[in-house]
Formats: structure tokens, C-alpha cells, sequence
């Protein structure tokens, strides 16, 4: 099981992070002095923590106790729709407002993710450092702060759907076709492709849920 530190990270962070990586799953109960030894922090900020992640709507109340949200069918579509709407606009604003370095950046993680096939949890952890790399280069921070909070939520699906069969071939290909048309500053294709990416990420969701592979 994964050991995470405090470091340089803040109690939020902290929480936020194992829930993510799976330490903490939806519907598991999350306690203030278990917390605090895990993550070797006093009590007072793993608990305003807490509170921000309940207000957030990533933790839930079970009686007294806070456990981990859990999304039912129509949240789950509820969010790839927003996600699908403002990764769109992120792509579409990249493709007009993207350095030229950030674009390489972007080109570079495609090819880099190439070689991470094979190795879905790897595979997942760069699709949201390229994610938030494209959210930065869209150069607007109210559409930034908006897309950190849908991907907040994220942390709150069991698995990724790339450790479906086939799934991260097309994931990478998916990438490539939405750095292209930022690369010839195309923001209609820049975003159709995202959106693209997005629907059939949500699809795979839904057969590996279907099939009772706790895709969620």
C-alpha cells in the first residue's frame, strides 16, 4: 500500500491524494487520529481537512462518521457532461492562447505515454498531469479553477477506465488527435477531439460498470 508523507503537502492534499491512488475508497470511514498517524500531522488540520472535503461533497455523512462519497449513475453522467463542456472549451482556448513551448510539452507527454502502454496505473497518473498541463495552457484561471474541482471529483472513481482491454491505445491516439489541432491552432478540431476523448472514456465507464467490473 502506497505510504504518503506529508512533505510539502498540506493535510487537504494529503487526504485527497490517497483517496485518488485507492488508499481510501468510496464508502470507506475516514478518522481523525488515523489520519493524523498516517500522514504524521497533528489533529486540527487533518480535521479542517475533512471539512472542506465534506463541503466539497467528496466526503459524506454516515451518522457521525465521515466516509468517502461514492457517484450513483446519474452523477456519473452529470459530471462527464460538465467535464466533456469545459475540457472542451480548455482544448478550444489552448489551441488559440498555447505557447509554443507548452505545446511541445503536450506533443512530448504523448510520445512519452507511448512507451507506458503496457502499465495502466503509470498511464493514468500521466493522463492527469496531461489533463491539467492542457487545462493550464487554455490561459484562462476561472475556467483552471473549475476544471480542478471536476477532477477533485474524479479521485472519487474506483479505477481508471484504461485498465480496460484496448483502452490505452486508443487513450494515447486520442491524446495525439487533440494535440494536433492545437498544434495547427484549429480550436474546433482541438475541441471535438477532447470531447471525443471524454465520451468515450465515459462509455468504457459504462461497459466495465455493465459488466460488474466496478468500473465506477
Amino acid at each position: 500500500m502506497a505510504d504518503l508523507r506529508s512533505g510539502q503537502k498540506d493535510a487537504y492534499e494529503l487526504i485527497l491524494e490517497a483517496i485518488d491512488v485507492g488508499i481510501y475508497k468510496p464508502g470507506d470511514r475516514l478518522v481523525e487520529s488515523e489520519l493524523a498517524d498516517r500522514f504524521g500531522v497533528s489533529r486540527t488540520p487533518i480535521r479542517e481537512a475533512l471539512q472542506r472535503l465534506e463541503t466539497q461533497s467528496l466526503l459524506t455523512r454516515d451518522g457521525r462518521s465521515l466516509i468517502v462519497a461514492s457517484l450513483n449513475h446519474n452523477q456519473l453522467a452529470e459530471l462527464y457532461v460538465v467535464r466533456a463542456e469545459l475540457e472542451g472549451l480548455a482544448a478550444s482556448l489552448a489551441a488559440q492562447h498555447a505557447t509554443p513551448e507548452e505545446i511541445r510539452v503536450l506533443r512530448d507527454m504523448v510520445e512519452e505515454d507511448r512507451k507506458r502502454l503496457d502499465d495502466p496505473a503509470a498511464l493514468a497518473r500521466s493522463n492527469r498531469r496531461f489533463h491539467k498541463q492542457l487545462h493550464l495552457a487554455s490561459h484562462n484561471r476561472y475556467l483552471v479553477q473549475q476544471l480542478d474541482l471536476v477532477h477533485r471529483t474524479m479521485a472519487l472513481l474506483a479505477t481508471t477506465s484504461l485498465a480496460a482491454e484496448g483502452r490505452s491505445e486508443v487513450a494515447v491516439a486520442e491524446h495525439d488527435a487533440i494535440v494536433c489541432a492545437i498544434e495547427i491552432r484549429d480550436r474546433a478540431a482541438a475541441n471535438d477531439a477532447l470531447k471525443t476523448h471524454i465520451s468515450r472514456a465515459f462509455e468504457t465507464r459504462l461497459k466495465l460498470d455493465s459488466a460488474g467490473d466496478g468500473g465506477l
